[in-house]
């Protein structure tokens, strides 16, 4: 469970900014990029799946390589989702058939399942003991990681592009093709609240408490609602030029208070926004690979550090960085 923690931040407005600040501190995780990455809940660890190098699980603190996880051992795995649980001992990792339950202590896999379904996302609990699914068979489902077998189905009308549990894994958020997010109660199965985009919605997260959504639709727009009855609290703003060209938000995680979100887009752009009013309150550009060619790199995931001073943040181009935030005060405790 993250801590919770109130930042002031000093940043100055956009329109009078000169330049977006950079990362203060970049790491080196795969060689050419990776197709997925997921950053523990306090920024110490990071999983990622590199495109040419299979699975690799780092640690932040000396920038160590600790193992190189794959599904085989005669092969390298096209890694396309992973997570790690609320306490940090568990990592699970997804190829498109199959998944591998991890020990971050040991780095031995523990288990090893088929999947129900061509696997596009996946979300462990606190205790990594359940997993939930994000499906190409127009399902979501939630999947016993440590004995197997399926407890729940929550079932859409096209391929669920994103899923996300909050902290007690009470509740589940699901994001479908079919233009819909949907809440569900994991203990009942029951659907509690659905909200309709005018598109795809390709990105879902919850908050801690499970009492706040986001939800990103491609060409439409990135809305935060209350789960008890979809209201929304507000849009974050994605200009029209920039929904035609496709940005969106790849990745996102609430602060512990709900007060803020931070937010990665697929054209490098990190953002922290303050909730209540849809402020953007700072914005980092991450750097390119190579200056001089005209390519990009998604965020695939973010993360404050377990000090709440900085964000970490995980590229495509195969970099994790570190993003300073301005702080006038030590966080918060519990």
């Amino acid at each position: 469970m993250k801590k919770k923690f109130f930042i002031s931040l000093f940043v100055c407005a956009l329109a009078a900014c000169t330049k977006t600040p950079s990362p203060t501190h970049s790491l080196e995780v795969a060689a050419k990029g990776f197709h997925s990455a997921a950053i523990s809940e306090d920024g110490a660890f990071v999983l990622v799946g590199s495109i040419y190098h299979g699975g690799s699980f780092w640690r932040m603190t000396d920038e160590e390589r600790l193992f190189n996880w794959n599904h085989q051992s005669d092969e390298l795995t096209t890694i396309v989702a992973a997570d790690f649980s609320d306490n940090g001992k568990w990592a699970v990792s997804a190829a498109p058939h199959t998944m591998v339950l991890w020990n971050t202590d040991s780095g031995k896999g523990e288990r090893y399942w088929t999947a129900p379904a061509e696997v596009l996302d996946i979300e462990l609990n606190r205790q990594g003991s359940i997993a939930l699914l994000g499906l190409e068979d127009h399902s979501a489902v939630i999947f016993d990681i440590r004995r197997g077998g399926i407890r729940r189905v929550f079932q859409h009308q096209n391929r669920v592009r994103s899923v996300d549990f909050s902290a007690q894994a009470d509740i589940a958020i699901t994001g479908s093709e079919d233009y819909t997010a949907s809440i569900w109660d994991t203990a009942s199965g029951e659907r509690m609240t659905t909200i309709r985009h005018e598109d795809d919605v390709q990105f879902v997260q919850l908050s801690d408490d499970g009492n706040v959504a986001l939800s990103v639709s491609k060409y439409d727009k990135a809305l935060i609602w209350k789960t008890r009855d979809a209201e929304i609290v507000t849009e974050i703003p994605l200009n029209a030029e920039h929904l035609k060209r496709g940005i969106r938000f790849t990745s996102a995680r609430f602060s512990a208070d709900n007060r803020l979100l931070v937010t990665g887009r697929p054209d490098q752009i990190v953002q922290l926004w303050e909730i209540e009013t849809a402020r953007e309150l700072a914005r980092w550009k991450l750097p390119k690979r190579n200056a001089w060619k005209p390519t990009s790199a998604a965020v695939l995931d973010v993360a404050f550090d377990k000090n709440n001073s900085t964000i970490i943040a995980a590229a495509s181009n195969g970099f994790v960085h570190h993003l300073e935030l301005a702080t006038d005060r030590s966080p918060q405790g519990n």
